[in-house]
């Protein structure tokens, strides 16, 4: 079990740009995130520009490389290793493209979240990713897209659901678009706050519901 803190260290896993990390620090800045610290940015990418924002946010960072380890077993062990040696006490996937397995999973259990593109379980699952979420919203005609925050479990994208918030989809919307105000409407906004929500019940103590 891991030990409870007054306040929860958070490890933010990145795989690109890291807006949503910027969202996440723009909060903690803000004072929205008094039951928990940004105590680690790790990213699958060595050149992932995230690890620039988490440096100039006084983040430590650290990498460890998909192509290292191409096994998802292996990858696991190796991010628990550099996860417990910051005594990480919560995990948020922001944009981060490695699948979690039950090792990790396991070590973190209802203690790791992630943001997703869409109003889950639309639009969800193996390959929804990036643009390609928003261009399937458009492709189903669909009037009302959002972003859902919610637990990672071993089913891609099939954890429960902690937070959505919804997005109109404009006529003339591209994938681009959409995607540039999914994220500014939804995406920014319910991350930040289900990461305090839950390590606020955390340490409660209360569970995620």
């Amino acid at each position: 079990m891991l030990k409870q803190k007054k306040i929860l260290w958070i490890a933010v896993l990145v795989s690109g740009g890291g807006t949503n990390l910027q969202a996440l620090i723009g909060a903690r800045d803000r004072g929205e995130m008094p039951s928990c610290e940004l105590a680690l940015v790790l990213s699958s990418h060595p050149d992932a520009p995230a690890l620039e924002r988490a440096k100039k946010a006084g983040i430590p960072t650290e990498v460890i490389s998909w192509k290292e380890y191409p096994e998802t077993e292996a990858y696991d062990r190796a991010l628990l290793k550099k996860l417990r040696a910051f005594r990480i006490d919560f995990v948020v996937c922001a944009g981060f493209l490695r699948v979690l397995g039950k090792v990790f999973l396991d070590a973190y259990p209802r203690r790791c979240i992630n943001v997703h593109p869409s109003l889950l379980p639309r639009h969800g699952g193996k390959g929804m990713y990036g643009l390609r979420t928003h261009e399937a919203v458009l492709a189903a005609g669909e009037t009302v897209t959002g972003a859902t925050v919610h637990y990672v479990n071993e089913t891609i994208d099939g954890g429960g659901i902690i937070s959505q918030r919804e997005v109109s989809v404009l006529a003339d919307d591209t994938p681009e678009t959409l995607q540039k105000r999914v994220m500014e409407e939804a995406e920014w906004k319910i991350l930040p706050a289900g990461a305090e929500l839950c390590c606020g019940k955390l340490l409660a103590p209360e569970d995620c519901s």
